[in-house]
């Protein structure tokens, strides 16, 4: 290559030249946990393809011995650099020659040093207690581009190689890397740690820790070791990861028709996280909260996280680190998958979870970011690597699961399975592209693939199918579904399913135009069709599309067909019962069953869940959804009625700002209709109680306490008081400690600080992560805005970990306009403290998006004009679009004339 232009040639390039490729680290790490800094050493084996004067590759933050870097080939040669050049904008290092270096293999060697930052990314500080002392851990979080922090390297996915790691640490203390132990040398206070050099892997799958713990240990059927590590006392913590982690293997290895490709997987409970979890190559990190379990103060919910957690994590070392994806363009095929083989492993281990109804919050998840205008397809262009964090979000998982359901289902599960394990053994220790999976999937199934599911991955956006019933025929129309109301060009090949009268009639059909429309007496078949007839008026014979929720996509149904739905759930024709039995997995026949129990907690489920969107949309009345949601009222289903409490809580604060005249009766309604479920549940678990009642209760009785049920916030107060005093109590379980939490901050003020200075003392007493984040969370729901600007200002404190400062930003409607000014007045330090990231994205989101006027809009756009950051780019246009979408809401919700007469009829209906 041409080298007149020197170093300034390689600056603002989205990408490394590849002129040079690394094969092998030979990586020397010595962290000095006292000073919080590091020093280090690497030899670079490499291939040079062509002629050049320069080696490129990432590093940031990093200070280097220039003395100690120099070049050899095999021939021993020497190349002593000319010019080293840390460009810190780009995070790269060009390293220039007096000579061109030859082609073919040869060797770099560099000597470098850096800070044990307290950020937690790159090479990192976490904190710790140890017999009263606090003590430092070091710990590496890569992902996604952060290696180039701990260590100079070609810092992409697709520059995959083995590492040779060896660590130098305090002769008492444990260290941990991807790769088992081969040497232990200990030189007085010191010990050299030697590793197995690994398989090749990407350098954001690249993990050290250094620290002190305590561990619980199984095996695998087939041999493989696997620990859970945490802090010391903690080991009984983690015996319910172990288990869900030693069987998960046999599921994957057996699913993936390949088994697990390291000896050894430790995974490793760590105080500062950023992130949930992260599946660096046999040493997977986590919060503690999402691998630690507490039989006596857990809640249920920790419980299922827990596994689905590890669940997703360990589906990673298949997808992911075993097949790379090319680039972060991709990212959705490592996060997407993970996310959608944890429900299916999640499922077989616990089937008494209904797993999948829940799989409903992911499909949400997505839904409800892809109808903004500021979303971005599931493949997006990435070009710096501060970029990279902001994809990190709903569209690459639970949109991307969500994709991958819809293409399972209509590919069967079979054949799907069958794909993938072609696919993991094509591409396994090699970097694989979206198109490269699409080829297998087409080759083994015989489908188009790549054509249906085109659309999906490269536009942005989903289509809402609207409905419509026209004599015997059923008119369908597809257009981009957007929550600002703006007009959408995208169009879809969608695969629809559809159920008339009974799920046991269901058919199938792809829409690949725009409009379309059927033939009932065709479709169905003679028969069918003269028992599920569909003339106006006959509400029995009700009609559903979207069947199992299986497509990502929302449903508009006509007044008529929308009528038999409302129906159909208020004289629960379509209700659930025993005879229908659980949900399986059968690998033997290497295929997953849905059975009618799901299905029809996934129908009465998408139905609110379509409704609530179409009314934000405002392209349904409010009236409507709350006519819609007061046939729920008996409901049963764990799935259904979380997802009416989320509706409720976020209508709620909609109404009070369009018309706060109404707003108590509002509460009263919702309280009215979480009234029965509360009286089926109680305060206390019942014997032999379903894993999901024991979670429902803890949100129903929540959300009654918000909505301010005297009954429910005089009983939580009580039973609370009862905790104080003991906190073994059987009055106050972990599953309803967030309600009686909530119920006391509600008549916490500036004149009455019982209650907000309780919950401190509970903070302070704990040493249960769960406990910690369920206070935080609990703090700012306090309706007096002295109290949420002093809890604001204690998640900012040396008291609260940096990684659950955001559990406490969901303040309540009273908070709106204090969390704003704290927000604005604090930025600097926000900023200086979580840097980039999933962490400080979350502050923006969760303070502005809340907001319903365009005047506030205007008046965050003002502020953050001065403040450009590539990293909150894309989060601040998300967020200040749905500002206006909540404002057009609002102006929506004053024009309805028939509100305050339906509002009202609800609230006072008994029964």
């Amino acid at each position: 290559m041409e080298n007149n232009n020197g170093y300034e040639q390689f600056k603002g390039q989205s990408r490394l030249p590849k002129f040079a490729i690394p094969k092998r680290y030979d990586l020397k790490l010595k962290p000095d946990l006292i000073a919080c800094t590091f020093t280090g050493t690497v030899e670079i084996n490499l291939e040079i393809f062509s002629d050049t004067k320069f080696l490129v590759l990432n590093a940031s933050q990093l200070e280097f011995d220039h003395s100690s870097i120099y070049f050899t080939n095999p021939n021993t040669k020497e190349y002593r650099k000319l010019d080293v050049n840390l460009l810190e904008e780009d995070e790269i290092l060009v390293l220039g020659f007096d000579e061109d270096l030859p082609i073919g293999e040869g060797s770099l060697y560099i000597g470098f040093k850096g800070i044990l930052n307290d950020q937690m990314k790159g090479f990192y500080r976490s904190t710790y207690e140890h017999n009263g002392e606090k003590k430092n851990m070091a710990v590496t979080q890569f992902e996604p581009a952060d290696a180039r922090r701990c260590f100079p390297c070609w810092d992409e996915p697709a520059f995959k190689a083995t590492f040779k790691i060896t660590l130098d640490v305090p002769e008492d203390l444990m260290a941990l890397s991807n790769m088992p132990i081969i040497e232990d040398h200990s030189d007085g206070n010191l010990k050299t740690v030697s590793f197995q050099e690994s398989p090749i892997m990407s350098t954001y799958l690249v993990a050290v820790v250094v620290g002190l713990f305590d561990y619980v240990e199984d095996h695998t059927p087939d041999g493989i070791k696997v620990r859970v590590y945490c802090q010391v006392g903690k080991g009984n913590q983690g015996k319910f990861a172990l288990d869900v982690a030693v069987k998960t293997l046999g599921l994957y290895r057996e699913y993936f028709d390949t088994p697990y490709s390291l000896p050894k997987l430790d995974m490793v409970a760590i105080p500062d996280f950023a992130a949930g979890a992260m599946e660096n190559y046999g040493l997977v990190t986590y919060r503690e909260t999402a691998l630690l379990y507490d039989d006596q103060h857990s809640a249920a919910a920790n419980k299922q996280r827990v596994a689905v957690v590890v669940a997703h994590e360990l589906a990673h070392q298949w997808f992911g680190n075993l097949v790379t994806m090319e680039w972060w363009t991709h990212l959705w095929l490592n996060e997407g998958f993970a996310t959608w083989v944890s429900y299916l492993a999640a499922d077989i281990l616990f089937p008494e979870w209904n797993i999948w109804t829940q799989f409903l919050d992911e499909t949400t998840g997505g839904l409800t970011l892809d109808g903004l205008t500021e979303s971005h397809p599931i493949e997006v262009e990435i070009q710096h690597a501060n970029e990279i964090d902001e994809i990190f979000d709903a569209i690459s998982y639970e949109k991307g699961a969500s994709v991958i359901r819809m293409l399972q289902s209509f590919l069967g599960p079979e054949c799907f399975q069958r794909s993938l394990a072609s696919y993991i053994k094509l591409y396994a220790c090699s970097n694989a592209k979206t198109e490269d999976l699409w080829a297998v999937l087409e080759r083994e199934s015989g489908e188009p693939v790549n054509k249906l599911m085109y659309s999906w991955t490269k536009q942005q956006g989903y289509p809402v199918i609207s409905v419509n019933v026209r004599g015997n025929k059923l008119e369908f129309e597809q257009s981009q579904f957007m929550l600002s109301g703006v007009h959408g060009n995208g169009q879809w090949i969608v695969p629809i399913s559809l159920c008339c009268g009974s799920y046991d009639v269901r058919k199938n059909f792809l829409l690949q135009t725009k409009s379309d429309a059927v033939d009932i007496m065709e479709f169905l078949g003679a028969s069918n069709a003269a028992n599920n007839t569909v003339e106006k008026g006959n509400h029995q014979k009700w009609i559903k599309l979207n069947v199992d929720q299986a497509g990502f996509y929302r449903v508009k149904y006509d007044e008529e067909l929308a009528a038999r739905l409302r129906y159909a759930i208020e004289a629960n024709h379509l209700s659930a019962t025993d005879r229908f039995g659980n949900v399986t997995v059968q690998f033997d026949l290497k295929a997953s069953v849905m059975n009618r129990k799901l299905t029809v907690i996934l129908i009465f489920s998408g139905i609110l869940d379509d409704s609530f969107a179409l009314s934000m949309g405002c392209k349904q009345s409010l009236s409507s959804l709350f006519i819609l949601m007061s046939a729920y009222k008996t409901e049963h289903e764990y799935t259904v009625l979380s997802n009416l409490i989320t509706v409720s809580r976020k209508v709620a604060k909609i109404a009070a700002d369009a018309s706060p005249d109404l707003l108590d009766f509002i509460k009263q309604f919702f309280i009215n209709l979480f009234q029965y479920s509360a009286e089926r549940l109680g305060w206390e678990p019942h014997k032999n109680e379903s894993h999901l009642d024991a979670m429902l209760r803890g949100e129903v009785l929540t959300a009654l306490a918000l909505f301010g049920d005297d009954n429910t916030q005089s009983e939580a107060i009580e039973r609370f008081r009862s905790f104080l005093n003991d906190r073994n109590t059987p009055l106050l379980p972990p599953d309803t400690r967030k309600a009686a939490y909530v119920a006391v901050m509600q008549s916490a003020s500036k004149s009455n600080r019982w209650g907000y200075e309780s919950l401190l003392r509970i903070y302070r007493e704990t040493d249960l992560s769960q406990e910690k984040t369920r206070v935080l969370s609990s703090l700012t729901s306090c309706p007096d805005a002295d109290i949420v600007l002093e809890a604001l200002n204690f998640l900012l404190s040396s008291e609260v970990r940096s990684q659950d400062a955001v559990y406490g930003l969901g303040v309540s409607r009273e908070g709106r306009e204090i969390a704003w000014r704290w927000l604005k007045d604090k930025w600097d330090h926000i900023l200086k403290t979580f840097g980039s990231g999933y962490l400080l994205t979350d502050f923006v989101s969760t303070v502005v998006s809340p907001f319903s006027s365009k005047d506030k809009a205007a008046e965050v756009e003002e502020f953050f004009a001065s403040r450009a950051n590539p990293s909150i780019a894309r989060t601040l246009k998300q967020s200040l679009e749905r500002v206006h979408i909540n404002a057009n809401w609002v102006k929506s919700v004053q024009e309805e004339k028939q509100l305050a007469e339906v509002v009202k009829v609800l609230a006072n209906k008994k029964g």
